[in-house]
């Protein structure tokens, strides 16, 4: 049994993060003792700010807002709800100007700066970083985990900036050089100044691997980012047919996942004309999904097209099950998304769901060498509608994939894949 501490960081609520919440519970059950720092999100009722999850294995959440901003916020908020106490503070206000206008206007400029410009956000994100330090450095670990590029500063300080240096493992989820969101050059150059820090690296897959190899000049541990086995039976049994009026004899049609730009959901929306039959069921939240749901209404598919938030990661297997077919179509848009093994794929396989999938080369790998699904152009809202159609032509073939998935997830599962994970820190 091992007895080494760690300090994890991701940059996130810790709410739905599988791959995390994986890796943390395989070490504490290891022995280890982990920390995980995160982020505190207010608006989230009921969310703690610390949580033990096991003997060895706790959370901490670092306030999100600054209190100043935090207090002027819910200043603003009020004056903006309650026309009474905004006049009463635009009075007092006044008040404070007449009496001393040189510090009063000053305070006038840096409250509009705070909150009404980019100051604001790197002023919320510089506190979060510090904290997460601090927290870091307070607490003495002896290995720091990075997940992905945002957190890395905070590890590296944490670890390297200090007497006694420390071990950093940097967990890239991510292609961090070519990225939906990360078009700045300053995330290429970030990753190159701290790549020769760390002590070692872990990537998704062995095609960002080599990518990496041919970037840096090494290459790195591969972990892929395979779900728990699934149980033959689930603690929870939902059927969201009732939520959204369903009928028991429509087949659904599942995604799962963020509704991101890129995911190519724009293109299955396309299809669904042309589906033979099924009823399009999208789980999960994201940017463009107040977009879409005016692109079903305009299309006048709300019959055909619903919509849930997502659901908490412990339960979204229940909802799995209920997929007749399951969609991983992403968009060639970046070299990130070119090279996902998509931790969704193997939901899907772990719930005997045969998958619709883009013809990328981590993700045609497993649907074609297993026989789980069909690859279809994902550009290309005509291929996405005959993959589909040809599973519900063919209903042996669709249940012959779904036998082979049983057979799947065997292979990818964490159960079995988290012996690498583990691998990495018996080295260090």
């Amino acid at each position: 049994m091992m007895n080494k501490t760690i300090c994890m960081f991701v940059w996130n609520h810790f709410t739905n993060d599988a791959r995390v919440l994986r890796e943390c519970t395989a070490l504490s059950e290891e022995g280890y003792q982990v920390d995980l720092v995160c982020i505190h999100d207010p608006d989230e009722k009921g969310l703690p700010k610390f949580e033990q999850r096991n003997t060895n294995f706790a959370v901490y959440r670092v306030r999100r807002y600054p209190l100043l901003l935090e207090m002027m916020q819910i200043l603003y908020r009020k004056c903006t709800q309650n026309k009474w106490i905004g006049l009463l503070v635009l009075i007092l206000w006044l008040g404070a100007m007449y009496l001393q206008p040189w510090i009063m206007g000053l305070l006038t400029v840096l409250a509009f700066v705070f909150l009404k410009t980019k100051v604001k956000v790197v002023w919320v994100r510089g506190s979060i970083i510090l904290r997460m330090i601090a927290k870091g450095i307070r607490d003495d670990y002896d290995i720091y985990h990075a997940n992905d590029l945002n957190t890395l500063p905070q590890a590296y300080i944490s670890s390297k900036l200090r007497f006694k240096k420390r071990k950093l493992v940097y967990d890239s989820h991510e292609v961090q050089t070519s990225r939906t969101g990360y078009d700045s050059k300053a995330y290429n150059k970030s990753e190159l100044f701290f790549i020769n820090k760390i002590d070692t690296m872990i990537v998704e897959n062995h095609t960002r691997a080599k990518y990496n190899e041919e970037l840096y000049g090494f290459y790195p541990n591969v972990v892929y980012n395979y779900p728990f086995k699934q149980k033959n039976k689930l603690k929870k049994n939902i059927s969201f047919r009732d939520m959204l009026d369903i009928s028991p004899d429509e087949k659904i049609l599942l995604y799962q996942g963020g509704i991101q730009e890129g995911r190519g959901l724009d293109k299955l929306i396309q299809a669904v004309p042309l589906f033979n039959e099924g009823i399009l069921v999208l789980i999960g939240d994201g940017r463009i999904k107040p977009e879409l749901e005016k692109t079903v209404n305009k299309m006048e598919l709300q019959h055909k097209v619903k919509f849930l938030s997502k659901v908490p990661v412990e339960d979204l297997p229940a909802y799995t099950k209920n997929g007749y077919l399951g969609f991983q179509v992403l968009n060639n848009i970046n070299y990130n998304h070119y090279s996902a093994s998509s931790n969704k794929l193997f939901e899907y396989i772990m719930s005997n769901v045969p998958v619709i999938a883009c013809s990328f080369p981590e993700i045609q790998k497993v649907v074609e060498g297993e026989r789980v699904g069909v690859c279809v152009d994902s550009h290309d809202y005509k291929s996405i509608a005959t993959g589909v159609n040809h599973l519900l032509e063919n209903p042996e073939i669709r249940e012959e994939m779904a036998e082979n998935c049983n057979k799947a997830k065997e292979k990818y599962n964490w159960e079995e894949e988290k012996k690498n994970f583990l691998a990495v820190y018996e080295a260090m």
